[in-house]
């Protein structure tokens, strides 16, 4: 029987790891400890490999400086997409960029980003034909 999987808080990490060290030190095998911990041993060397010597503080701002670069990343990747396409339009291509196929049902709000669901919007209604659409073509929604 497998249990379930446990999305453990970076205090909660660096508390278990110091737990971990009292009993090893104490003279407890490595299976007790483990067990004690409700950790694999692979989830343990890798707690160690990331969270150290660190203390709570140190690994609550670890984690929100983690947090941070992932929502930067998204909004540069947001922007990049942005970019190309208003760089494909104002070229005055009005057919799909190349390798982008027409897809009826990927404009939904499932899409990985506001931007790209944007983008994959006007591709859809200017890919149509060669010509600039009418304003009644292109009222955006958003």
């Amino acid at each position: 029987m497998t249990r379930r999987r446990k999305k453990h808080r970076p205090e909660e990490v660096v508390a278990k790891l110091r737990d971990a060290d009292a009993m090893l030190n104490a003279g407890k095998d490595l299976a007790a400890v483990l067990q004690a911990l409700e950790v694999s041993e692979s989830t343990l060397e890798r707690w160690r490999a990331q969270y150290g010597g660190m203390k709570c503080e140190e690994a609550k701002r670890l984690k929100h400086v983690e947090d941070e670069n992932r929502r930067l990343k998204q909004l540069v990747a947001d922007q990049a997409l942005d970019i190309q396409m208003l760089k494909h339009l104002s070229e005055g291509n009005w057919r799909a960029l190349p390798g982008s196929e027409r897809r009826s049902s990927s404009f939904t709000r499932s899409s990985a980003s506001p931007s790209e669901g944007r983008a994959r919007w006007w591709i859809s209604r200017v890919a149509v034909s060669d010509s600039r659409p009418s304003p009644a073509r292109t009222r955006h929604r958003w």
